[in-house]
């Protein structure tokens, strides 16, 4: 019997900014997550941090996703956090893999040591009142997947749920995906207790194997959604056996999103960060690499939705 799993928009820094949220939830995704929010820039009271922690009512259910390493700052950032924005739940990144996040002991670098991640989470469970997610890897390297344990260490400290992203640190984002160190956790953690899987899931039918064979509760999704954004109700409805029609050119959801961007961000800033959205847009479409080129020398909102409009003829 298939579950009816919740579908989370997973944290993905310089994507999942609010007008992205905003255009997945519309499109089918149950919760948001945000992007990466360093908690050392909160407890220095960063403004371009707390602007990267500002999300629109129609978002929620949201979560505010924190990285760091030490549990006194991670504590006191998500308490300040929820304090200003009160979030529905804090998640904590703990597998990220680029390389400036790791070196500072951030990250993905965390797992290594799964006292320290108890003691994270155990900091953070004791500050705020709101339910708390870990985000993990399957491991660091191949010789070192040790997501059971962190896992376990996280459920220790009074983490409420765990999202694995089934792929190693060193792999960054190539595939394979491990399904079997995601069943492994799921299994270690128990049926009672909510396990989130991360990791090419790419339409209903990836999403039906992820979901039968490793037994997880709900399912995570990231860079499948970066220009289509109606992954998540294209699974839904493959899930129930239905068959799925978006309903509406393409043209008109990228020019929701334009709109919607310029309109959080200002054109100065949105106009250059639209840029890798539309490119995902109409990537493998016919005329896709003039249009590229347009979108790529566009300064103004009236210069993008031009460039949508030449899509939409095509």
């Amino acid at each position: 019997m298939i579950k009816k799993p919740k579908l989370i928009l997973a944290p993905m820094a310089g994507v999942a900014d609010s007008a992205f949220r905003q255009i997945c939830k519309k499109y089918g995704a149950d919760l948001l997550v945000s992007e990466m929010i360093s908690a050392k820039a909160v407890c220095f009271n960063d403004k371009k941090t707390f602007q990267l922690a500002d999300f629109d009512p129609c978002e929620r259910p949201v979560a505010l996703q924190i990285f760091g390493s030490e549990e006194h700052t991670m504590a006191r950032a998500a308490k300040a956090l929820c304090d200003s924005f009160h979030p529905d739940w804090i998640d904590v990144n703990m597998g990220c893999p680029v390389g400036k996040i790791v070196k500072s002991g951030d990250g993905s670098a965390l797992m290594k040591d799964p006292e320290r991640v108890y003691s994270i989470v155990a900091a953070i469970k004791d500050a705020v009142d709101v339910p708390l997610t870990v985000k993990i890897r399957s491991g660091r390297t191949e010789a070192r997947k040790n997501a059971v344990e962190v896992a376990l260490a996280a459920k220790r400290g009074g983490a409420d749920m765990v999202a694995v992203h089934g792929k190693t640190a060193a792999q960054m984002y190539a595939p394979p995906v491990d399904l079997d160190i995601i069943k492994e956790v799921k299994t270690a953690l128990g049926r009672d207790f909510p396990v989130a899987a991360n990791g090419e899931i790419t339409d209903g039918e990836s999403a039906k194997r992820m979901l039968e064979y490793t037994d997880c509760d709900h399912l995570m999704i990231g860079r499948a959604a970066l220009g289509r954004p109606w992954i998540f109700s294209e699974i839904k409805a493959y899930l129930k056996g239905e068959s799925f029609t978006l309903g509406k050119s393409v043209a008109s959801v990228m020019t929701e999103h334009i709109r919607l961007a310029c309109q959080k961000k200002g054109e100065e800033i949105a106009v250059k960060e639209l840029r890798k959205h539309i490119a995902a847009y109409i990537k493998g479409f016919k005329g896709a690499a003039m249009l590229r080129d347009k979108v790529n020398r566009a300064l103004t909102m009236t210069e993008l939705l031009k460039a949508a409009e030449l899509f939409e003829d095509n």
